[in-house]
């Protein structure tokens, strides 16, 4: 193919100097120009040497060297009659070709993905309508996941533990000339790896328009069981015990600089292209009434689930929050499956962590935990109450008041939320009466430490919106909505006032919770505001002039102008319903509430805001001048 595409590019440029030497040259007759053969001449005898006398294969690296060099439609190099010529032909040799390599040509497969993969982009929408979908799909992922030449079923981790040594300064060391690495290098150098990226697009491109929807399903369930392979291979590897922040303690120089990076590139490109082909397999579901149908649609989305979780040890460490095509095809999956109480009981069943109710010591473990948890979370509402206990709560109990690293932080919040999407689900209404006062307890124990301050708030508030009527829990718990005000309040009175260290997430970034930081008594003192608008009548009524004079307990004015803004923001924004605004106004216009948020505690006359003499209700106060405007 590269034969054939610099051909191409040299006849190329030699009619373009022709050209350029014609025009700034005067005409000798004693020396007559070379006249080079006509491009379009010498293309049709090359398209015409691709007979029955080759494989149909060797046509297609041709061809294919042929388009790739002769460039895009918009440079017009060729006629449009020669360019439609040279598109038919090689879409004809493809579709030869992969009637040829059914029986098992696999250097034939591979060239043939190359080929297409770089003369894709070049194909006019006509002709790559006119591919044969059906035989080029498997050829494609066996080509880019399963082959020699591209990720070899995932078979590139078991070599790399034997080849990892402790040098003198008890470091571990991987060298950059042992032969896994020396692997690792030659698989990023494949041209099909080092092209995984459009070769993936190129593979859901064919998913999107294949014609046996069955085909979709096989290769879900091949992409799921290269992902188990992977995970067993790095399951068996020394690697996999250590977390990315404590690298820089336990690994020599030279593997940090070398060999480490380059197995997280190569683990970075497999999880983006099998996130791509997955991302168009469920989107071919919600379009195909086959796959659609409810005995496919439920086991092909837990395999993609699977699929998912095998990688979730790459997907973790690297971060996917920028990356749509993962939260889509997650999140989709989840969507569908939630559907089909039955599966979704059943996959959660089957990927729940082996010891329940303990804490794995295996850094992998932990982080198939975090995945399930993360996981489990979407399904409360449609699971029994049942499983809701004995499988999600079992889970997360470990984790809801244990300490540890701010590297650790995420899997303790994705445990609390859980808890809180099982107190919330109404037929777990006496799985929640039952676990709630230690959870309270745990919620309460570990913030500020390992909780962070946004997700402290998000749990309070879930509990005031679950112990609050009309909730099933309210009816047998009255007195929990006010009990946790209390709670929040007097620990908020005592609270330090120095702004609190920010949390790191896995990949060592800040997680802001604000534009500045709070401290805990500004964190404390937020969460109460923000349970305002789930507080019943008499408990609103009661509450807001003492969160108004929480306010004024915050010494630093940035925090509390920050508290005084979002309990503006709850007072008209809408988060109030119609009897609860109408109280909030009531406080704020006649009730003292304006005066009091905005210019704070009335001074006495020996210049002490608390010291109030005194009076019987129903007196007439003195009137200020505040007041009087």
């Amino acid at each position: 193919m590269g034969v054939f595409h610099s051909a191409m590019l040299a006849l190329l440029r030699k009619e373009d100097e022709a050209a350029t030497k014609d025009q700034s040259q005067d005409y000798t007759p004693y020396a007559p120009p070379e006249e080079p053969l006509p491009r379009e001449e010498w293309m049709r005898a090359v398209i015409k040497g691709a007979d029955e006398r080759s494989s149909r294969w060797k046509h297609v690296m041709v061809l294919g060297g042929l388009l790739v060099g002769s460039g895009p439609l918009d440079d017009e190099r060729l006629s449009s009659s020669m360019r439609r010529t040279l598109e038919q032909a090689l879409v004809q040799a493809i579709n030869l070709a992969l009637v040829d390599v059914r029986s098992g040509d696999e250097l034939g497969a591979q060239c043939i993905t190359l080929a297409l993969n770089h003369s894709f982009p070049l194909l006019s929408d006509y002709e790559r309508g006119q591919l044969n979908y059906d035989l080029l799909l498997p050829v494609l992922v066996g080509s880019a996941f399963f082959s020699s030449e591209g990720l070899q079923a995932a078979y590139f981790l078991g070599g790399i533990d034997l080849d990892i040594s402790q040098a003198p300064d008890k470091s571990l060391h991987w060298s950059p000339q042992s032969r896994s690495y020396a692997q690792i290098e030659s698989i990023l150098g494949r041209p099909l790896v080092s092209a995984l990226g459009p070769l993936s697009r190129l593979v859901s491109h064919a998913v999107e328009n294949v014609s046996d929807s069955w085909a979709v399903q096989t290769m879900v369930d091949d992409l799921a069981g290269f992902t188990k392979s992977l995970l067993t291979q790095w399951r068996g590897c020394r690697l996999s015990d250590i977390e990315a922040h404590v690298e820089t303690q336990v690994f020599s120089e030279e593997s940090l600089k070398t060999t480490i990076p380059g197995l997280w590139r190569l683990l970075r490109v497999t999880l983006f292209a099998l996130v791509i082909v997955l991302r168009g397999a469920i989107g071919r579901v919600l379009s195909d009434p086959n796959l659609a149908a409810d005995a496919v649609a439920p086991v092909m989305v837990r395999q993609a689930l699977h699929t998912l979780r095998n990688l979730y040890f790459i997907s973790s460490r690297l971060g996917t929050e920028s990356f749509s095509q993962y939260t889509f095809t997650y999140l989709t999956t989840i969507d569908i499956l939630s559907n089909y109480p039955i599966q979704a009981d059943a996959f959660l069943k089957e990927i729940k962590p082996t010891t329940p109710g303990e804490i794995p010591i295996s850094s992998l473990e932990r982080c198939l935990d975090l995945y399930f948890l993360n996981t489990a979370e979407h399904f409360t509402l449609v699971l029994s109450a049942q499983t809701n206990e004995e499988v999600l709560v079992s889970t997360a109990i470990p984790y809801l008041a244990s300490g540890g690293s701010d590297h650790l932080l995420p899997i303790f919040e994705a445990a609390h939320s859980v808890m809180l999407a099982v107190f919330s689900a109404p037929q777990s209404a006496t799985v929640a009466g039952q676990h709630l006062a230690f959870y309270i307890d745990a919620l309460f124990s570990v913030f500020p430490e390992n909780l962070s301050p946004r997700q402290f708030r998000l749990a309070f508030k879930t509990l005031l919106r679950v112990t609050a009527p009309p909730s099933p829990l309210s009816a047998t718990q009255p007195d929990l909505p006010a009990t946790l005000l209390e709670l929040v309040y007097y620990r908020a009175l005592n609270a330090p006032a120095a702004p609190l260290p920010p949390k790191l997430t896995p990949q060592g970034k800040i997680t802001p919770d604000t534009q500045f930081p709070l401290s805990e008594q500004a964190v404390l003192t937020l969460t109460l505001l923000d349970a305002l608008p789930f507080l019943p009548l008499d408990l609103l009524e009661e509450w807001l002039p003492i969160s108004a004079d929480l306010l004024y307990k915050i010494p630093d004015e940035m925090m509390r102008e920050e508290c005084k803004k979002r309990l503006w923001d709850i007072l008209i924004s809408g988060e109030m319903d119609p009897d609860r605004s109408q109280i909030c106004v009531t406080w704020w216009s006649t009730r003292g509430g304006r005066e009091y948020v905005l210019y704070g505690p009335e001074p006495s006359a020996s210049g002490r805001s608390d010291d109030v003499s005194p009076y019987m209700s129903g007196a007439l106060q003195s009137i200020t001048k505040e007041s009087k405007l």
